[in-house]
């Protein structure tokens, strides 16, 4: 899509009716995420972002294994809301898995005593700005997605599944795929209570 970044700011939105049509080809998305994890800054040029990218089955896996985790814990009643939830997070053609890789941040803690309880913080901050530049990205190729939060229920399974390594932690979650319906309205608080400028 040719917009300026104002406007892929402007559009990006969390869209939870997703589907599988392939609006982007699965390649494309990948290279979307190499670039951002690629370029997106951190602390001390650490390079801590992790991610996998799931495309159809593998990310299918990755939603049931979310709804096994569920499953035990949501009261029988409200479990089929859950599962519903669940459905439409699947009902697209991928999900990307963010993570921060622990090793590196423990690196840098020992290595610059000094902000030592600094760099917990500011890698989350990075892998923030990494899952905002993809999320943008996406939506940029007209693209729909979300960010969701299941770690660290299933921690464990994606480890089993996919050989990640134990020292990256799991953050977050990005289901996407065609856009079905678009987001609802967005109410905005008034910017002047939220930016204060001085001069």
């Amino acid at each position: 899509m040719n917009s300026t970044f104002k406007d892929a700011i402007e559009r990006r939105r969390s869209i939870y009716a997703i589907g599988k049509r392939e609006v982007v080809k699965s390649e494309r998305v990948a290279e979307i995420v190499k670039h951002a994890a690629t370029h997106v800054p951190s602390p001390f040029n650490s390079q801590s972002a992790r991610a996998l990218v799931l495309f159809g089955e593998e990310s299918s896996a990755f939603w049931g294994m979310v709804r096994s985790a569920l499953k035990p814990l949501v009261p029988p009643a409200e479990f089929p809301k859950t599962e519903a939830k669940i459905a439409s997070f699947d009902s697209g053609y991928g999900t990307v898995l963010f993570f921060e890789d622990q090793e590196t941040v423990e690196s840098l803690r020992s290595r610059f005593a000094l902000y030592a309880d600094k760099f917990p913080l500011w890698s989350l901050e990075s892998n923030g700005m990494l899952q905002y530049a993809v999320w943008t990205a996406l939506e940029d190729e007209g693209l729909g997605a979300s960010l969701q939060h299941y770690d660290p229920l299933v921690d464990e399974a994606v480890r089993a599944r996919w050989g990640v390594p134990s020292s990256w932690k799991l953050l977050a979650q990005m289901p996407f795929g065609s856009v079905e319906a678009p987001a609802g309205e967005k109410d905005f608080m008034p910017i002047a209570e939220r930016v204060w400028v001085r001069s």
